[in-house]
């Protein structure tokens, strides 16, 4: 039994990371630390918390804690441990999408224009990064032609050298052809330069040159060459003027803002780049008060700054966050320069942090009108209607398969009652019937089970998984003449909620929406009900098993010697060359685990 009194009382003095467990061991929160002893006794004082740290603290069965060197080293730390667990009570941000970039190859003899999504130290020149897919899209689409530098990635010199012919982008007049050695390097160059100087945000110097192209056109009579420099004109003025100046100093600059509305809040950046606002970005986050507010900066500096491949010379943010300079030196690292962390007091910075501010009190407004107007039952009609249902489910079932290779399998149905928990009609399944991992087996057997036993049919079946799963019910509820709509909830690369699939039709849905925010959650809940039980029999199995008594046998041998056998029983029967076929398990071992049963089995 876990004593947190005493364990407060042993607490070190020194910086590090604490991991805060529920009563199944689940991680439920995790924290960095100047000083262990008096962060983590904070928690247990009897002072006022925010809402959410008294909710977290009820939940607290035990903790642990990894000291550190420093208090940098135990930021860096917490920073893997939030991605590894997503803890319940961390503010987790999950949005993890790079940014693009538009990569001058300055590094190469004949550069190129390119679209990329990670900077390195390679000696080509970036600008970024974009919030819009299709901005960059647009630009490097209008720099191409304008400037026909070459689209290959040829060697330049052993064409010429080898004379070989030159390709269709010549031909067409969208390449200058450097490779016909017609066109010297000095005047390649030129081009690159004055694309350089447009992506810098010196779109003065380009448009005077293309006004003076124009001119010399019109003077030659040339008026469908004059127009067409006349339209480019036309569209860089448009380009240009989107980028609105706001300072002076012309450093890469992040503005961050964040408000709060009804529960969530919502963080808005904006890129200034040059002095000039390049673009803006938001992030929802759920469950959180402005009391957090700090904390929901801090977070929100860690994820992102962590992912993006480019990082400012200076982030301004509206309130301090207390560990500022160990932020700023975390992201000096990753950067590999001095960046700065500010909080404005007075001028044009705090007048940009409070305009950044509106924007982001607009956006969470907007968002939870969106989410207040569309109410629960709305929402089903939306998802009745965009997968032919007659009539709006209003008892929904949902189904889940959790094991580690096929030990202690087990399944859940969690089901929804007009769009809401219906937590006491909340079933679960220890799967008697297959061996080994097999999900879609396993499936079949708790839903053959469900309706063996209870009467009430829902209206809609959810699966977790994708055609695979759907098909095998679907089957199993055909030859049982059961005439209920399937749909399986597919996660996307980094296993969150994606879309639903019937087998013959796939929706991805939108989000923020409602509707993904329903499937979302159902989800989520028929995953967590089918994974509490599953760590429950494994906890018991494991703390009640035999195996504990044979010397050299630890925690993580006897994990894998129960994957492998499945029960203990087949454990006692194994022979020695059956056991040494286990990871972990030598020939010493294997040998030694083999006499203890047999000497166990004399003792009996």
């Amino acid at each position: 039994m876990f004593d947190i009194k005493k364990q407060l009382s042993m607490l070190p003095s020194s910086p590090g990371v604490y991991i805060m467990k529920d009563a199944v061991g689940d991680v439920i929160y995790v924290g960095k630390a100047k000083s262990l002893k008096n962060r983590v006794r904070q928690y247990f004082q009897n002072a006022a918390k925010p809402a959410k740290v008294e909710s977290m603290v009820k939940n607290i069965a035990e903790f642990e804690y990894i000291i550190t060197d420093s208090e940098l080293e135990a930021l860096i730390l917490e920073c893997n441990l939030i991605k590894k667990y997503r803890p319940k009570y961390n503010v987790i941000f999950m949005d993890d999408k790079t940014y693009p970039f538009i990569k001058v190859t300055v590094n190469e003899e004949y550069p190129r224009i390119l679209k990329v999504r990670s900077i390195r130290s390679d000696g080509a020149k970036y600008f970024g990064p974009y919030t819009s897919e299709g901005a960059v899209n647009d630009v490097i689409r209008f720099l191409k032609k304008l400037y026909p530098i070459r689209r290959c990635k040829k060697d330049i010199r052993k064409l010429i050298k080898r004379g070989e012919r030159h390709c269709l982008n010549y031909d067409i007049g969208v390449c200058s052809g450097p490779c016909r050695g017609i066109e010297g390097r000095r005047e390649y160059m030129k081009m690159v330069d004055e694309i350089v100087l447009f992506l810098s945000g010196k779109s003065d110097q380009i448009l005077k040159i293309l006004e003076e192209s124009m001119k010399e056109a019109s003077r030659g009579l040339e008026f469908e060459k004059a127009a067409y420099f006349r339209d480019k004109i036309e569209s860089l003025k448009i380009l240009a003027q989107r980028q609105k100046i706001v300072s002076k100093n012309m450093i890469d600059q992040d503005f961050v803002g964040v408000a709060f509305e009804s529960g969530r809040a919502c963080i808005q950046v904006f890129f200034v780049r040059e002095g000039k606002i390049m673009g803006r970005e938001h992030f929802i986050v759920e469950d959180v008060s402005k009391d957090q507010e700090s904390e929901v900066i801090s977070s929100f500096i860690k994820h992102f700054y962590s992912l993006q491949g480019f990082i400012p010379k200076e982030i301004i943010i509206p309130v301090e966050t207390g560990d500022e300079d160990v932020l700023q030196s975390w992201i000096e690292g990753i950067k590999g320069q001095r960046v700065y962390i500010t909080v404005p007091q007075k001028g044009d910075k705090k007048h940009m942090v409070q305009m950044v501010q509106k924007n982001a009190r607009e956006a969470v407004l907007k968002f939870s009108n969106i989410n207040k107007i569309k109410g629960i039952g709305e929402t089903l009609e939306e998802l009745c209607e965009l997968i032919g249902l007659e009539s709006v489910p209003r008892r929904i079932e949902a189904f889940d398969i959790s094991n580690i290779q096929g030990v202690d399998s087990v399944g859940s149905m969690v089901v929804f009652t007009n769009g809401k928990k219906d937590n006491r009609e909340y079933r679960r399944f220890k799967i008697k019937n297959v061996e080994g991992p097999d999900d879609y087996s396993s499936m079949c057997e708790i839903i053959h089970r469900r309706f063996k036993k209870w009467d009430t049919r829902p209206e809609l079946i959810f699966v977790d998984g994708g055609k695979g799963q759907v098909g095998v019910v679907k089957k199993l509820l055909d030859s049982e003449g059961i005439d209920i709509p399937v749909w399986g909830i597919f996660k996307d690369d980094r296993h969150n909620t994606k879309g639903i699939v019937n087998g013959e039709k796939e929706i991805v849905l939108k989000k923020p929406s409602s509707l993904f925010k329903l499937i979302a959650s159902v989800q989520d809940e028929m995953h967590r009900f089918a994974i509490t039980y599953h760590r429950s029999l494994r906890q018991r199995r494991i703390q009640r098993s035999i195996i504990d008594e044979i010397p050299g046998v630890g925690r993580a041998r006897k994990l894998l010697l129960l994957s492998r056998f499945k029960t203990v029983e087949n454990i006692k029967n194994a022979s020695i060359e059956e056991l040494k076929g286990v990871e972990g398990i030598n020939a010493k071992l294997a040998e030694h685990i083999y006499r203890f049963f047999r000497e166990e089995k004399r003792r009996d």
